[in-house]
This record gives C-alpha cells, structure tokens and sequence, in this order.
C-alpha cells in the first residue's frame, strides 16, 4: 500500500494536506504542530474512531482528544494505491456521537464505489492485519516503543510459524480453559460443590416423601372423575356457545367486507398520492413555512424602501439648503479659498499730488517774479502745496477707516455663512451615505426575496407544473395537504374497519369465517348447565385443593420418583463434571506444552531478526537480542555472554532495543504483498548522531520495500538525506 495524499479536519488540522512519496518520507516540524495529530488522523483513517470510548482520569478519548479546533465536524480524505488500484478514502461526520463514521471508498477520479470495502474493514483489508497488530508493530511512537502482548498480535505470531490460521491465541485459550475450570470447581462456588449438597439434601427429602403419596392419588382419582364432569359440561356449554355465535358470523362477514372497501380506498388514494409525486405532511409544512417567511420578508423589504424614500427626502432637503447658499456648487475648501467681494481700499490720488506740486511750483514762480525774493518764492509754494495735501489726507484717512470697518462687517458675515454652510454640506454628505446605505439594503433584501421566491417556485413546480405565483403555489400547498389529511382519515377508517374485523374474529368461537353446520339446538338451557356446572367445579377445586395441600407437603419433602430421578441425575452430573475437571487440567497441561514448544519456535526467529537490526543499530556494541512470548525484551553486549533486562539499559539504548524488535515485528508479522506503510513518530528522538544515522540507513534501505514516514522535530533527519533524492522531505 502506498499513502500519496492527507487532507484532515482533525484536532488543530483546519483543511491542511500532506502530499507524500514512495520510500522514505522525513517530515520535519517544531513541537506542537500536529505531527502526532497527523499520525492519530491516519490511523483513523484507516480503523475509524470508537465511538464508545470514554474520558478517564489521565485520559481522553480520540473523538474529544481530536475534535476539530474550530468547532466544525471532524473529516478527512486519503489517496493511495492498493495494488494496482488507486483509491480515494473519505470519512465524515454526521452524528455528532459518532465522529468520521460516515465512509466512502471510490477509485480515484471516478465515482465508482470499490465493493466491499467499508468503514469497518477499511484497515484490515487494506493492510492485511487488524488495527491491534498494526498498533503494535508498524505504527511506532517514542511513547510507544516497548510492545505491549496483544491477543491480535499473538495471534498473527503464532500464524507465521505455526499453520498460518490467525484465530488462535494461547493467553485466550487458556483463560477460556481456566474459567472452565473454575466454573466446575472453586473451592465452594463451583459446580461441582453445589450438586453434591444437592445430592446429599435429595437423598433426605426422599424418606418423607412415600406416606403422603397414597393420600395424593386418591385426591387426583376424585379430582380426575369430576374433572371429566366438568370436561362434558364444558362441552355442553361449548355446543350452546357456538349455537349462539353462528348469528354472529354474518355480522363478522359483514365486517370483513367493511375492512376491505375501506383498505381499498385508502390503497388508491395512496396511489393517486404517489403517482402525483406529492411530498410529505413536514415537506407541506416546511414549505408553507417558507412562505408565510416570504411573506414576512415582504413586509421588511416594504419597511425596507419607505425607509430609503425619506432617505432620499432628507438628502433632497439637504441638497436644496445647499443651493440655497451663497456658495452653491462650492466645496468646502473652495468655499474657504473665495475672496470678498468689495470695493477697492481709498487712497489719496496721485493725479492730487502732482497738480498740487505743480500748483505749489507755480505759485513759488510767480512770487519770486513778482517779489524777487527766492526763499518767500518757495516757503509760498510749500505752503500752497502743503495745505491741500494735509486736508486731502485727512480726508482719505477717515474714508480710509470706514473702508476697513466694513471690510471687518463683511469678513464676519462671510464666516457666519461659511459656517452654516459647513454643516449643511456636512448634513448633506451625511444624508446622502444614509441614503446609499438604505438604499443597498433595500436593493440586497429584494434579491434575496426574489431567490428566495424562486426557490420556493422551483421546488413546489416538481409536484405542481402549473404553479407560478406564491398565491398558487400557497393554493397546491394547501390541496397537497388536504388530500394527505384525506388520506390519513381514510387509513385510520380502514384501520378501525380492520380491528372491528379482527375483534369479531377474536369473538367467533369456531375461528373462522364461514357457517358452522350443526345438528339442532342445545338439548336444555344455557342457565342450567351454567348451574351444574359451578356445582360441579365447586366440588372439584375442594379436591383439587386438597390434592394441591398433599402435593405442597409432597413437594416440601419431595417426590420420590423426582427426587430419585434427581439424585441419579445428579450423580450423573457429577460423574460428568469431575471427567470435564479431569480433561481440562489435561487441555491446559497441552497447551502449556504447546505453548513452550511454540515459544522454541518462535523467540528465536524473531530475535534473530532483533539481533540482526538491534547489532546494526549500535553499530555493533550489542550482538544479540532475545524476547520471550510475551515480549519482554533484553540484550546481549558485545564481548559478554550475559543477556541484561531492557529495564537496566539506558533509556536510547533500550529505544533502540524497543524499535529493532518493533521493525522485526514488521518484517516478520505484516503480510509482504500488502507492503504495510511503516509510521515513526519521533520515535528517534533519544537516540545519539551515530546510532541516529545508524537507524536512518536502516530505514533507508527498508524504504525500498515498503513506504515510511518518519516524524521529527529534529532537524538532523532532514540534514543527513540533505542530498540523496530518492528520500522526500518536508519541513511542515
């Protein structure tokens, strides 16, 4: 068998997948990342997970141990090759009780089931051997290296050297044999204690009996004699019972008659129900359920668009108190950046300037043309020049201030609106995401409505072709509904037909349906037979009482001819079970023999092969190995005769023990043509560089046979096949 793919739902693995190759596979990965898990998932897998297992102190079962982390259903897939046949496995969840019980084996890329390959027997059919031995030989964790006895795995020993039948295990049948035992004689519980006491106390009770039989039979011959009065009585009454229930035949006919129409009726509406395909009363309901939800959805879609219209008021009333301003169509920033619109600031002309300097000039000529005196010439025309000057200064100062004052008016007026402005854009952008919000909410609830209206269409056309509204469907729904309930009353009318029949049945004395044929009338009432015989039956439970009072005295002694039968079946029985006692003390001293002549047959194969893997390991430090039936382990030193326990190594050296015995077991145990995967989960992880590279070669070269997944959280593994590209490795 070759595994090519994982993908798992398992523990902390959420849909991851390991993609894996022929021969050795090292699959390195940090503590904690699910190297275990993966290991676990295979195993699972393969065997399934017991439901029944339970948490104990120190324990947790596999279905809470491994229950996916982010709560969904455990599940996985596994692609392999079988043989010649690739394979995809998958096993899902259901029920919640039963994790992965849910199993599908299909060859790869068809849909083709492969036949006979279930859940159950995934694992032994596939691998050749049940999970038990593949536990304890192929599957190899560092926790788990010692080998446990297993009943399985016994049994697989004992088929290899033995005539290769795997349904034999001395540790079971020698328990069976013990118990056996036990059962016939354990000190004063056994069998055999309790039938002689038995028998003595018989043997007591047989002298009291014999006086009290004399009296017993003359009270049975009178309550024999009247017992047969009574018997012809009954007979009497019996002739007079059946003359009156021949009237009621027909009434039973009549019924029987009833219970057929009716089961007919019922019978074609059936007919007429499953000919027209219409679904169940909980189908009619979950769809009708459906509808009043479609309708309940109209009304939130109805809500859902009232609130988008005064959405879209509100953003219409937002936008006009934007246009309303005076900085409509403005950002806000555009807005903020807008000079203000007023005059020019005043200032004094210059055109004054100059007229007035010429003027001045003018004037300071003409004096000192007329004067003839330079200095009064020019103080003149200064003066004439500064006079206006100031006044004009003057003047343009205060329309200066004004000018400045009005500016300010105008700057605050401007802010105020700026400001109101802001928050109207504000509002205005705020309505419009409202708006949008409300309206892609409307939009999405009418899609979903619509779907949802499909689907409910889709689904009522496959009974109900001429449906194509939710009114007419609503309609079908109801007359699906009232021809099952037509249905259901008419079963229940044929049901209550049906028991009226069998009760007149039950009633009928003879049994039976038709006529009785007999010869006349009762010869004397029904009353007075009725009479005698309460007489009579009156007299016969006095003597029955009586027989009954002797036959309890005799049955508190005993009856001889019982008790003696007793006894002597008792004796029988003790003769019989002392031989038994005898046979199964010998059936255990066989198989004890047995059981050391297979154990000579067995231990040295199997540590031989130990030795072998175990010398190559150490790299020649241990010579030997040998393992009893149970397999307990110990070693042999190189140089030294003496074997030394596993329990006195040190804890590599007795990995290394553990392991070689464990791959002996796998060649030795797991059958050759299904080429059993080999898993180790860290189980190198004590082991030093030599003896690690060591079992690395070794594992190398059994890759050419048969598939192995080393898992490790060192790196070294991965380092020593760092160039050899025959070995796969992944750091996970």
């Amino acid at each position: 068998m070759l595994i090519r793919r994982m993908t798992a739902f398992f523990g902390k693995l959420q849909g991851e997948t390991l993609e894996l190759q022929e021969g050795l596979n090292i699959l390195q990965a940090p503590n904690e990342t699910g190297k275990s898990t993966w290991c676990a998932f295979l195993i699972s897998m393969l065997y399934g997970i017991n439901s029944r297992e339970r948490d104990k102190a120190g324990f947790i079962a596999d279905k809470n141990r491994y229950a996916p982390w982010a709560g969904g259903a455990m599940s996985g897939r596994l692609d392999c090759r079988s043989g010649e046949d690739e394979l995809t496995l998958s096993r899902s969840t259901r029920r919640p009780t039963a994790p992965m019980a849910d199993f599908q084996a299909v060859y790869t890329g068809t849909g083709d089931a492969v036949p006979g390959l279930t859940g159950q027997n995934c694992g032994e059919t596939l691998l050749g051997v049940s999970r038990e031995v593949f536990e304890r030989s192929a599957f190899i964790r560092q926790s788990g290296l010692p080998i446990s006895q297993d009943v399985g795995l016994e049994r697989r020993v004992a088929a290899l050297i033995t005539s290769g039948e795997e349904n034999v295990s001395y540790s079971e049948t020698a328990a069976v044999l013990k118990k056996q035992l036990n059962r016939r004689r354990h000190n004063k519980t056994g069998l055999l204690p309790s039938l002689e006491a038995e028998l003595r106390d018989t043997e007591r009770q047989i002298a009291g009996v014999e006086a009290l039989e004399r009296q017993l039979m003359d009270a049975r011959a009178r309550a024999e004699e009247l017992a047969a009065q009574d018997a012809e009585l009954a007979a009497e009454l019996d002739y007079s019972s059946r003359w009156e229930n021949s009237r009621r035949r027909k009434a039973l006919v009549q019924a029987e008659t009833a219970a057929r129409d009716a089961e007919g009726r019922a019978a074609g509406l059936r007919r007429g129900i499953e000919a027209d395909g219409l679904p169940e009363n909980d189908a009619i309901g979950r769809l009708r359920g459906a509808i009043v939800n479609l309708q309940m959805a109209k009304k939130t879609l109805s809500k859902a668009n009232g609130e988008r219209e005064a959405a879209e008021h509100a953003l219409a009333e937002a936008q006009a108190a934007v246009d309303a301003s005076p900085f409509q169509g403005k950002t806000l920033e555009e807005a903020g950046r807008l000079p203000l619109d007023m005059e020019p600031k005043p200032r004094f002309p210059l055109w004054a300037i100059i007229g007035l300097a010429l003027l001045g000039v003018l004037f300071a000529v003409l004096l000192y043309v007329f004067r003839s005196s330079l200095p009064l010439s020019i103080g003149g025309g200064c003066l004439l020049f500064t006079l206006p000057a100031l006044a004009a200064g003057r003047l343009t100062r205060k329309k200066q201030a004004r000018w400045e004052e009005h500016a300010g008016d105008l700057r605050r007026r401007r802010n105020r609106d700026l400001e109101e402005y802001t928050e109207l854009y504000l509002s205005m952008e705020a309505a419009q995401r409202d708006f949008s919000a409300k309206s892609a909410a409307a939009e999405g609830l009418a899609a979903t409505l619509s779907g949802n209206e499909r689907n409910i269409l889709s689904e009522i056309q496959r009974f109900a072709p001429a449906v194509f509204d939710i009114a007419s469907a609503d309609q079908a729904l109801r007359d699906c509904a009232l021809r099952r309930k037509n249905l259901a009353e008419t079963e229940s009318a044929a049901r209550e037909a049906g028991m009226r029949y069998e009760l007149l049945c039950q009633q009928s004395p003879a049994g039976e349906h038709g006529e009785e044929t007999l010869s006349g009338p009762p010869p004397r009432p029904r009353q007075e037979i009725l009479s005698q015989q309460e007489e009579v039956r009156a007299e016969l439970a006095a003597a029955r009482s009586a027989s009954d009072r002797l036959s309890g005295q005799l049955h508190a002694i005993g009856d001889p001819t019982v008790l003696r039968s007793s006894a002597g079946h008792l004796s029988g029985e003790i003769s019989r079970l002392e031989q038994e006692c005898a046979a199964l003390r010998l059936a255990m001293e066989a198989l004890d023999s047995a059981n050391t002549a297979l154990q000579h047959r067995f231990s040295p194969s199997l540590g031989r092969r130990t030795s072998e893997i175990f010398q190559e390991l150490t790299g020649g430090q241990y010579t030997g190995a040998a393992l009893d039936r149970t397999f307990h382990l110990s070693a042999e030193p190189a140089g030294d005769s003496l074997y030394r326990d596993a329990a006195l190594l040190s804890a590599g050296a007795a990995d290394q023990l553990y392991l070689s015995a464990r791959l002996a077991i796998c060649d030795l145990v797991l059958p050759r043509e299904t080429a059993v995967p080999v898993i180790l989960d860290d189980a190198l992880a004590t082991f030093d560089d030599s003896r690690c590279a060591a079992a690395l070669r070794w594992l190398r070269a059994e890759a050419e046979h048969r598939q192995i997944l080393l898992f490790t959280c060192h790196s070294r593994e991965a380092d020593f096949f760092a160039r050899d590209k025959a070995v796969s490795i992944q750091h996970l």
